[in-house]
């Protein structure tokens, strides 16, 4: 699907979607617990479903509700075929839950899934009693049993290997260790594991990067909540700063989400912001570039070089995302060429990126290159141009956020071609 916006300033006031990295994460926690979990989540998306199809597959009962997810872990179900779709997340976070379950388990991949990569995940799995294997290219097989020892995984990697071996590891019948070394990057989303296995009753001892895991299984807490999600409504805070102002609520004013420190850096942008309890404003100021730190905040980086573009004069570095390369898309490459086919001045570094602000933005042709947090930058970038945009691949955005193109028009964005 191509959509085409025209040029129009956003404004209004809109309720954030449920947390996706929260929702992997709870829906995980209750299908290994022993008594039903009920979960409440105001909406879903590809990702969230992709993991509740694979723990259906292993044998949970994922009910969808009206409020969200009833879930009762059931007996596990193995052989087993995982459909993962394009959710990083869900393999990374499921392949060692299956392993050390023991299962035969096989993860049906989509999009650029297969391609991205799993190593050193993969080594400490078989180094600890899995067997992995590539039965056809978009299919990675898992059989074999997890042993519980001492695990070893770098820290500058990927969190979500951290996250899957601390969802695995209680599964085991003995105690492990594992030891993350070097310097911790996204150290927000494995918080917000120890959070999510804190409530289903996993206590795991971190001292000097060293969990020590427990062989103690899951407990359900009854029922859980998925807060909203600050990675999305970033995009929006962001439209708020280049346009009339807008409001996103239900958001935790003490989330673990990394992203939520996107309000503070629109601050430091010079937009003017407000917060009342969990309703976030963000208004036009005058808007000056800054260096920012990417490491903890991968995901904002599209958005935040859109809004970097709309800048004073002077250049915006944002740097240490060089992950960013092995995400959807190589997310490096693919917002530089968002800014430069809409007429912005930038630059791509390996790790990062440059932002020339304060040029006219005349309008172009985005391709969105399947990722959905392209063609949602893309959206926000409309707002900025004098010229219509045009998304290619908008239907992207249901990844994780169906609605966006809906509520990017209750905010006042104009589609004038679909």
């Amino acid at each position: 699907m191509n959509l085409t916006l025209s040029p129009s300033l956003l404004s209004g006031s809109i309720s954030a979607i449920p947390s996706k990295s929260m929702a992997h994460r709870l829906l995980i926690c209750a299908a290994l617990a022993e008594t039903t979990t009920v979960l409440g989540c105001q909406g879903t998306s590809k990702d969230i479903e992709a993991t509740a199809a694979c723990l259906r597959a292993m044998g949970a009962a994922v009910l969808r509700t009206e409020d969200g997810f009833a879930v009762t872990p059931g007996p596990v179900q193995s052989p087993c075929t995982l459909p993962c779709g394009e959710s990083g997340s869900t393999l990374r976070f499921l392949l060692p839950v299956a392993a050390a379950l023991g299962l035969d388990a096989s993860f049906v991949l989509e999009g650029r899934l297969p391609q991205r990569p799993l190593a050193p995940l993969d080594r400490e799995l078989e180094a600890h009693g899995a067997t992995l294997s590539r039965p056809e290219p978009d299919v990675l097989r898992c059989t074999g049993k997890l042993r519980p020892g001492n695990y070893t995984l770098p820290g500058n990697v990927s969190s979500q290997y951290i996250s899957g071996l601390l969802f695995a590891l209680p599964l085991l019948d003995g105690p492990s260790t594992l030891t993350v070394t070097g310097t911790v990057e996204s150290a927000p989303y494995i918080a917000m594991t120890l959070d999510a296995l804190r409530q289903s009753g996993v206590e795991i001892r971190v001292e000097n990067q060293v969990y020590t895991i427990p062989a103690r299984g899951y407990a359900s807490p009854g029922q859980a909540q998925v807060e909203g999600d600050w990675s999305n409504a970033a995009f929006w805070l962001c439209a708020g700063a280049l346009g009339q102002g807008i409001t996103v609520t239900g958001l935790n004013p003490d989330s673990l989400q990394g992203d939520k420190a996107a309000f503070d850096l629109l601050r430091r942008f010079g937009a003017r912001t407000e917060t009342s309890g969990g309703s976030y404003t963000v208004s036009p100021g005058v808007l000056r570039p800054l260096d920012i730190d990417a490491a903890a905040i991968p995901d904002l980086v599209p958005v935040l070089a859109v809004t970097a573009a709309a800048a004073a004069p002077g250049t915006t570095r944002i740097y240490n995302a060089g992950r960013l390369r092995l995400k959807e898309s190589d997310r490096i490459e693919t917002v530089w060429r968002l800014l430069t086919n809409l007429g912005a001045d930038a630059e791509q570094m390996e790790d990062g990126l440059r932002i020339h602000g304060g040029k006219p933005l005349p309008g172009g042709t985005v391709d969105s290159c399947n990722d959905h947090r392209i063609a949602m930058a893309a959206a926000v970038a409309s707002t900025l141009c004098t010229g219509p945009v045009t998304v290619l691949g908008a239907e992207a955005v249901g990844k994780s956020y169906p609605k966006f193109w809906e509520d990017f028009g209750i905010l006042g964005g104009e589609i004038i071609d679909n």
